[in-house]
């Protein structure tokens, strides 16, 4: 397989990812990839079992615990607990139709007992703790719960989720705590479960267990309503992760050592990056941290400790963690150490970010960190495309993974990509008319999002995002707008004073931008402000003001013409409200949530005169 080697930067072995091209006289275009599937286990438990047998020692899982030390477990003493659990649960009658549902976040006591469900063919569910513990109204949560009907519901302190469990908890249930039972409901300790001792039915559920199996029902955003339960079978998983190792072919040469905070109730975390300790053997340090301004401050204590060989997180993630390799030598040294491979995913990464990772990783060890991104989604495992080969921008998701088949369908003046193959969703659950919706006739996936190459004579250096064909929209002269592109550019110029920005300009003369600020990062343009100021303070103040509209005339110099240029923009005054959809728990923005909620600013940006708040481009 081959060596990314380039002068400058770590060695690091890749996969091949070859494909084969055809088209349609319609103009679809189908890639397919030519690299033959390795063997794949029936069960992602298996792999637990395997390395339970050969590197019974070896470290899996560790966690802080509250003394702040690290809680560890090997792979034998994960496999020991994983099936005492696994006694209880079916112990508890739990099926298909009675699965379990945790509520809680990222911990130990989660992964073992997700483990322990998929080891005995019982699907869970890890939700989103926002739904409990952010919202105030449960409705997300409510839905859940009535669509999968659980039998067993995990969190981590019952008095925490007190709230929530009230709006919710079904009658037939079990509740499983850590701490801080409630006496109103059947109620187990964690502690006392996992002293369960097996018994022959848990190797008799294991045996049964089949490719088809559902492990799990992971969540859709409910970006466009309610969340759709995405069925998550043995098949997906494994072949998931069999994709992952053959295109970053390092994992076969190393144990992987991770420090990782991405939640699990999404597939990046949960499928993508806990699997792939477990499918190869390596260690996961489970980080408590959060890529906010107070939440990065764990996740360098974590790396100041612990140096990871592979590393993943979110744009947002990196630019909180740059200030820190800049300022913190232990820091730079050990995440550095034996970093073989960077990976973002979920938005853009800033090319300031990338830069920056770059010329510290080289100030510190010598050398540049290969650093790609992944493609994909919830309905795909995740993993579906990547680049096996160096990039030095961002952007590029590179080519098909091995044993997928994509289809590009002409789509107005983009690419719409659909997906085929052993890693794709069967479908929705108890919602058929919703899987139906969301497959061709042809059985490819309809992902919503565009691609396009990146040399359109050259299909081996792959392809760019190009962003959600159901955003995109035509201004009245009939220009398209493409979305993703203005999004990308607003995020760059304002960095980092912006969390997102929404678009406007559906059938109106020119484009208009909502903007969502990073209140954190807006406060020190505004020193003067109380450290207790709003963010309609913030918002308003002279200075983040001015700031924006020196930024806004930036990014007009840089229009190429009315498909690209921000004619007008109003920085919003508070932050997306879950509740009201405007944000997905993942933190992502529901463009059309937001321009239904805030109408009356839209307006706003259309009306003559513009009223006090609307900033007007300026080119000159």
């Amino acid at each position: 397989m081959p060596m990314i080697a380039e002068p400058g930067l770590r060695p690091v072995r890749m996969g091949d990812t070859r494909v084969s091209m055809s088209k349609k006289d319609n103009g679809t275009i189908y890639i397919r990839s030519t690299e033959t599937p390795d063997d794949y286990p029936r069960a992602i438990t298996d792999k637990l079992d395997h390395w339970a047998q050969q590197t019974p020692d070896h470290l899996f899982l560790a966690d802080r615990d509250k003394t702040g030390g690290w809680q560890k477990r090997s792979f034998l003493e994960t496999r020991n607990e994983v099936r005492s659990l696994a006694q209880y649960l079916i112990e508890q009658d739990l099926s298909e139709d009675r699965p379990v549902l945790i509520l809680s976040g990222n911990s130990l006591e989660h992964g073992l007992l997700a483990l322990a469900s998929m080891y005995v063919g019982i699907p869970y569910a890890p939700v989103s703790p926002a739904y409990s513990l952010v919202s105030s109204d449960f409705a997300k949560l409510r839905h859940i719960c009535d669509l999968l009907k659980p039998g067993l519901i995990f969190v981590d302190d019952g008095a925490k989720y007190a709230k929530a469990l009230a709006a919710v908890m079904p009658k037939d249930a079990r509740l499983l705590v850590l701490e801080n039972p409630l006496s109103q409901y059947d109620c187990d300790v964690f502690k006392d479960v996992r002293q369960t001792t097996p018994t022959d039915a848990v190797d008799a559920a294991n045996g049964k267990i089949t490719e088809d199996t559902i492990a799990k029902f992971l969540f859709t955003s409910g970006s466009t309503g309610m969340p759709k339960a995405v069925i998550n079978t043995q098949r997906m998983l494994c072949f998931n992760q069999m994709m992952l190792r053959h295109a970053l072919a390092f994992l076969q040469d190393e144990p992987p050592v991770m420090v990782d905070w991405l939640p699990w109730n999404h597939t990046a975390g949960g499928n993508h990056n806990f699997g792939i300790a477990l499918y190869n053997g390596g260690s996961f340090y489970i980080d408590q941290g959060k890529p906010t301004p107070d939440g990065i401050h764990e996740t360098v204590r974590n790396l100041c400790e612990v140096s990871p060989n592979i590393y993943f997180n979110v744009p947002k993630g990196y630019e909180a963690l740059v200030h820190h390799l800049r300022e913190n030598k232990t820091l730079r040294e050990m995440f550095f150490a034996k970093l073989k491979l960077m990976q973002y995913a979920g938005a853009g990464l800033s090319q300031y970010v990338w830069d920056n990772l770059e010329k510290i990783a080289e100030d510190t060890v010598g050398e540049k960190i290969v650093i790609v991104t992944g493609y994909g989604s919830t309905e795909t495992a995740p993993f579906a495309f990547t680049t096996t080969w160096a990039v030095d921008q961002a952007g590029s998701v590179g080519l098909p993974a091995v044993g997928l088949d994509i289809k590009l369908v002409p789509n107005a003046e983009k690419l719409e990509v659909r997906l085929k193959g052993p890693s794709i969703t069967p479908g929705y659950w108890k919602q058929p008319d919703k899987t139906r919706e969301s497959f061709d006739d042809e059985g490819y996936y309809l992902i919503g999002d565009a691609l396009k190459f990146v040399d359109p004579d050259n299909i081996e250096r792959g392809f760019l995002f190009d962003g959600r064909v159901c955003e995109d929209f035509k201004l009245s002269t009939g220009t398209w707008v493409h979305v993703a592109a203005i999004r990308t550019a607003i995020a760059q110029t304002f960095a980092p004073y912006v969390r997102d920005a929404v678009l406007t300009g559906l059938n109106e003369g020119y484009v208009g931008a909502l903007i969502f600020a990073d209140f954190t990062a807006c406060k020190k343009l505004c020193p003067d402000l109380p450290a207790n100021a709003s963010e309609r303070d913030i918002a308003t103040h002279p200075a983040v003001q001015a700031h924006f509209q020196k930024c806004l005339n930036e990014l007009a110099t840089k229009s190429t013409g009315s498909s690209n240029f921000v004619a007008r923009a109003i920085l919003l005054e508070s932050s997306p409200e879950l509740d009201a959809h405007e944000v997905t728990d993942k933190g992502s923005i529901n463009q059309r949530a937001v321009l239904t909620k805030r109408a009356d600013k839209v307006a706003e940006l259309y009306t003559d005169p513009s009223p006090a708040g609307v900033m007007i481009a300026k080119k000159g």
